[in-house]
């Protein structure tokens, strides 16, 4: 019995081993060994282009945004300066006014203009446009031995950076592919900042005069740097211009990426929504009262509105008068320098910041160091009123400096840097560059 029922059990794995060689062999994809080896295998990585060329396409479209920021920080520097009785072009207070506000007066002008133009003659001419107005301020200013020619020249520097901002930012989301829009969409606001702290830097060594020549080697670079930059795609595309905007793709993907997907899209975004473009000021204003982009406008306006009503900008013109006035022990123009540097640093950690922790943290952030920093700013100047009231020296005088590099820091990381980011993400794709001509002229006009 015993040797049966070992027969019996040599048959059955016997028939077992069959029907184990028999079975079909588990099929192998690549896909599979991939995750099987921890890696996934992206196809979209294929269709990414050369990151480097589309980072100095940034660059070089982003040159004339730090002329912004020197805008901003050449009042800083310069109306101390003029104020000494020593000065070439001696300016009283009402004088000192006016210089540090003209350029406020016509930045909303050159916003205009340059939304139009960016439709009618491309994204790179309005660039290249932008510069020569600028370059033609700083020089005036530079060579002025006139108050009047000094506003002139603001006016001019003040046109020129009104309309760089929307051509540099629309040029960015449409030449760069969307793994890299987010950080490169952030490069104008690191040049605003870059462009405060050149102007601070330079103040601390040069007189007005020669600040102002230097500068207009930054609007002489970005004129230059214009002509090198190939137009938009995007716009090519949707001027009818199809092999021209393959070509330009060509140059900001380099020769290893496949273009014919992407140019694809942009032919036929270029079919959809191009027809719809508004082309008067009724049709403007009726894609501005759609609900769709009435609500972000709204909410990215109220950005704006708290940014210019915590007194960023009035600190910024004012800087080296601020400190000198607070009775900070560390020298006026050394501080203001490093405050510059404190701009630009906290200005590139918002832009790390804002792509792990998101907008409300950034926006709290900003808000309550604002806040607390002012409150501690505010106090102190009015203990010391008491002080040079009672003929005593100023006590803690290194606490204005903390408070007002704490402002500066947080005011920088949130309602700088996040309304612009917003503007690509919460407007319908078709009212995108409308919106963004609208915003920006609302907040150059606040």
């Amino acid at each position: 019995m015993s040797s049966m029922k070992t027969g019996s059990g040599n048959l059955e794995d016997l028939e077992s081993l069959k029907a184990l060689v028999n079975q079909p062999a588990p099929k192998v994809t690549v896909e599979k060994l991939n995750k099987e080896n921890g890696r996934i295998c992206n196809p979209e990585k294929k269709n990414r282009g050369s990151s480097f060329r589309q980072v100095c396409a940034t660059l070089l479209a982003n040159l004339g945004t730090i002329n912004t920021g020197m805008a901003f920080g050449f009042s800083a520097i310069a109306i101390p300066q003029m104020e000494d009785p020593n000065s070439s072009l001696v300016i009283d207070q009402y004088q000192a006014s006016w210089i540090a506000s003209l350029t406020a007066v016509s930045t909303p002008i050159g916003c205009i203009l340059s939304g139009y133009l960016m439709d009618l003659i491309g994204r790179k001419k309005t660039l290249i446009m932008t510069q020569l107005p600028t370059l033609a301020g700083w020089l005036l200013i530079g060579s002025a031995t006139t108050v009047p020619m000094v506003y002139a020249g603001r006016l001019l520097v003040g046109l020129g950076s009104g309309m760089v901002g929307a051509p540099a930012r629309v040029y960015t989301a449409e030449a760069t592919q969307p793994h890299l829009r987010g950080m490169l969409s952030a490069v104008a606001s690191v040049g605003v900042s870059l462009g405060v702290l050149i102007e601070y830097f330079l103040g601390a060594i040069f007189n007005w005069t020669t600040v102002a020549l230097l500068s207009s080697l930054v609007p002489t670079f970005a004129l230059i740097g214009g002509f090198l930059l190939p137009e938009s795609p995007t716009w090519l595309m949707s001027a009818g211009k199809e092999e021209q905007s393959r070509k330009a793709l060509n140059k900001l993907r380099g020769r290893n990426c496949d273009i014919e997907k992407e140019a694809n899209q942009l032919q036929d975004f270029a079919k959809t929504h191009n027809v719809q473009k508004p082309t008067s000021i009724s049709e403007t204003l009726k894609a501005i009262a759609k609900p769709s982009t009435i609500k972000p406008f709204f909410i990215i306006v109220l950005y704006f509105l708290i940014y210019q009503f915590s007194g960023v900008n009035p600190i910024t013109f004012y800087a080296v008068l601020v400190f000198q006035e607070s009775g900070a022990s560390l020298d006026k123009y050394l501080a203001t320098v490093t405050m510059g540097i404190v701009r630009l640093v906290f200005t590139i950690v918002s832009c790390i910041m804002l792509r792990r922790c998101g907008r409300r943290p950034l926006t709290f952030i900003s808000s309550i160091g604002c806040g607390i920093s002012l409150l501690v700013l505010g106090t102190y100047m009015y203990f010391r009123l008491g002080w040079i009231s009672a003929g005593q020296p100023p006590q803690v005088t290194w606490l204005p400096v903390a408070a007002m590099m704490i402002f500066t820091a947080a005011s920088v990381m949130g309602y700088l840097v996040v309304p612009w980011v917003m503007i690509g993400e919460v407007y319908p794709t078709q009212d995108v560059h409308v919106m963004l001509l609208v915003t920006n002229v609302s907040s150059n006009t606040m």
